[in-house]
């Protein structure tokens, strides 16, 4: 009874000097300060474990942290598919072709025995994959008309950090403050070169042209192909021409009917659809007396 609750104080005690940040008493620690890895996608990075050396009776576990937890180094193998594209170096992991996905955070686990029972370290690592930019996606509209507001969009799904925009129109790039521009340029457009969007709040003929836009980070940059926009001139005269055609096309249907009432076609035609219906119950009335007479007889 005595020695189940002395082994029961230690414990509760082991539990509050952890607690208070004695680490490594009764043989814990806890994690160290948590390092931050940078790479490029495609490139190689290492992930550091900072723990004492390792020794013979040392037992070292990698895990990649998450919504679940999945071994990256277990029992003196690297697993799933680290296996043929990462190493071990001592107590850290080389890997040598980082992709997006080995992006989050991983921890370190080395345990090894100790005079005062099993010592425990752990230490955590976090892994940012830096992507360069896509193709980015652009819409630009093929036809406007001077006056209206006209939008342009450009987005990338795939850079990290998130890429800047910019657009150029025939191969020249647009200030961010068109008023810093030539004059020759239409200077009531908003550029947003966190969204990416182009946005002529009074579209005019001068922005007729060929437009593309650039998404660009830290790592790289893509453009997406041009493609042109069409400024036209509201065309009043035709707008005007198609109304009169329109009235004119009315006004000869509404004299066409007129000129067929007053000749009378359309009574002729009522007439003799009475006079068809007026034959025809004739005809049934004497078929059915023949009917009847028939099947008196």
């Amino acid at each position: 009874m005595a020695r189940s609750r002395r082994r029961l104080l230690l414990l509760l005690l082991r539990y509050l000097v952890v607690a208070l940040g004695y680490h490594k008493a009764y043989g814990l620690s806890a994690p160290k300060n948590q390092q931050v890895v940078t790479a490029i996608e495609y490139q190689e990075a290492i992930l550091a474990c900072k723990t004492p050396k390792k020794t013979v009776s040392s037992r070292l576990e990698w895990k990649k942290l998450g919504e679940s937890v999945s071994f990256v180094y277990y029992q003196q193998t690297l697993q799933g598919n680290f296996k043929n594209r990462a190493e071990m170096i001592d107590f850290s992991i080389r890997i040598k072709n980082v992709t997006r996905s080995d992006a989050g955070k991983y921890r370190c686990e080395v345990s090894a025995p100790s005079e005062k029972g099993q010592n425990l370290e752990e230490d955590t690592v976090t892994l940012e994959v830096l992507v360069a930019p896509a193709v980015p996606s652009c819409e630009v509209p093929s036809s406007a008309l001077t006056g209206t507001v006209v939008e342009l969009r450009c987005q990338d799904k795939e850079g990290n950090p998130a890429p800047e925009y910019t657009w150029f129109k025939d191969g020249i790039r647009l200030l961010e403050n068109p008023r810093l521009g030539s004059q020759s340029t239409n200077s009531s457009y908003t550029m947003n070169t966190k969204t990416g969007t182009l946005q002529f709040n009074t579209v005019s003929k001068l922005d007729t042209g060929e437009y593309s836009c650039e998404a660009r980070n830290s790592v790289g940059y893509r453009r997406c192909p041009g493609k042109r926009m069409q400024v036209d001139d509201l065309n009043i005269s035709g707008i005007i021409a198609a109304v009169v055609v329109v009235a004119l096309v009315i006004s000869i249907c509404g004299l066409g009917v007129c000129y067929a009432q007053r000749k009378g076609y359309f009574s002729k035609e009522a007439s003799f659809q009475k006079s068809n219906s007026s034959s025809k119950a004739t005809t049934m009335s004497e078929n059915d007396f023949k009917h009847t007479k028939s099947f008196i007889i």
